[in-house]
């Protein structure tokens, strides 16, 4: 990194008093090998490892790399970790607070150590989905070049937000939300290391459990929360952080959830009865219960997804898509935004009109199948396309419902055992009414006896 007198003068003071910089700041690995989940991207001979010079680089050096995940997975921390690790010249730029000045700036730097020096440069830049499209468009020769490597993180989907040039010009590498065993892990080290907070105050399962739950996978936010609530313990004597000292430092009550236990299945339970009795009330407390308590949004989504063909239906076609969107957007920002999109399809479905019709028609129908009650394709519905099907009878008889005014042929289409079984009894709610006219116009005109 380029220190300025400002950078040097404040790298001086933590270093000669370490506690001056955040928890989250003192326990960031110093290697690679350090480094908390992300395994996936830490194997030998990836991207990152070269970039720290673990490869022989020349024609097949290391290539710029776009680090996409959410936030507290550990994106700025493999940037810090390369730029202690390398020998290469490290800069680094926000988004937020650069512009292309700034960018041609470093990229002037950069060809300057290299031909002056032979030192090649790696730039960081964070939030690169705040840079507009011209503003990308200025790293292009650089990167294109190998003028810099860059390494560029972005919280946001980059195929949205980052041109394809870049894209093109760059590895994309995904980072995955930190599970609950890799922050646990990390809290541990903290609790202990020298960096940290040296055993001074220790930490019950049962803080540390709500702790997790805080953290929802972001090392960061479990760090800071750590952190404030070690001093407030430390104040008051204490020699372990309790339950009540946490929940009173970050101002978040302990929900009593459990998200392997029964508390996880119940609550999901309540949530999903509450949409299908209409209770948008109700079911926004369990959604926030879950929410509160760190449950998974993907899970949360999934079950939102079921239940909107499982209770509503055909009595609202929307239903589904709205829950398919949410689940698409939740598995693109994550918590805490999140919130909001499951919020919007709780309270859409909690307040469409309801019919368990798709629900009872499958299940009548994979019944009767379990039961033998199939038979075998009436022959005018085979395939008749191959060589010799019409000596076998396939599809002789068929009539095309195009060619009909109605568009519609009164022919058989179910096996013999099952020409008059009725599997879809519709309801008459919301938008299932038409539906249900549709049906009943249609079996009359398929010349099917009334049940």
């Amino acid at each position: 990194m380029e220190p300025d007198l400002f950078t040097a003068a404040a790298e001086e003071r933590q270093e000669k008093d370490p506690a001056a910089s955040p928890l989250a700041v003192r326990m960031r690995p110093r290697t690679l090998d350090e480094v908390v989940g992300q395994q996936h991207l830490l194997k030998p001979g990836s991207p990152l490892r070269r970039l720290v010079g673990e490869g022989n680089g020349g024609p097949a050096g290391p290539s710029s790399v776009i680090l996409w995940g959410p936030p507290g997975t550990g994106k700025t921390t493999l940037a810090y970790v390369v730029s202690k690790a390398t020998n290469k010249r490290f800069v680094e730029l926000s988004a937020i607070t650069a512009g292309v000045k700034e960018v041609r700036a470093v990229i002037d730097g950069a060809r300057r150590a290299t031909g002056g020096f032979g030192k090649e440069t790696v730039l960081f830049l964070d939030e690169i989905h705040r840079f507009s499209k011209a503003q990308q468009d200025s790293l292009l020769p650089a990167v294109e070049n190998r003028w810099v490597t860059l390494i560029a993180a972005t919280t946001e989907n980059p195929y949205f937000s980052v041109i394809s040039p870049l894209l093109s010009r760059s590895l994309l590498l995904t980072l995955e939300p930190l599970t609950d065993d890799d922050v646990r892990g990390l809290l541990r080290r903290a609790l202990s290391d020298e960096r940290g907070l040296k055993d001074t105050v220790g930490l019950p399962e049962d803080t540390e459990e709500h702790l997790l739950r805080i953290a929802g996978g972001d090392a960061r936010r479990a760090l800071t929360a750590l952190e404030a609530a070690a001093g407030a313990a430390l104040d008051q004597g204490e020699s372990e952080i309790s339950l009540a000292t946490l929940e009173q430092t970050v101002d978040r009550a302990a929900v009593k959830y459990d998200r392997d236990g029964d508390q996880h299945y119940d609550v999901a339970s309540a949530l999903i009865k509450s949409i299908r009795g209409s209770d948008v009330d109700a079911a926004l407390h369990y959604l926030a219960r879950m929410i509160q308590a760190g449950e998974d949004p993907r899970f949360i989504a999934r079950r939102l997804m079921i239940s909107a063909s499982e209770d509503i239906g055909l009595a609202d076609p929307h239903a589904l898509p709205i829950a398919v969107a949410a689940a698409q957007a939740v598995a693109m920002i994550g918590f805490p935004e999140a919130a909001l999109t499951l919020s919007h399809a709780t309270i859409a479905l909690a307040l469409a009109p309801k019919s368990n019709s798709a629900t009872t028609a499958i299940g009548a129908a994979l019944d009767d199948v379990r039961k033998g009650l199939a038979g075998p394709v009436p022959p005018h519905l085979r395939d008749g396309h191959y060589k010799g099907a019409a000596k076998l009878g396939h599809a002789q008889g068929y009539v095309y419902p195009h060619d009909l005014p109605e568009g519609i042929a009164e022919q058989q289409y179910a096996p013999d055992a099952l020409k008059d079984r009725e599997y879809y009894a519709p309801s008459r709610h919301g938008a299932e009414a038409r539906y249900a006219d549709a049906v009943e116009w249609t079996r009359r005109h398929l010349g099917r006896k009334r049940s």
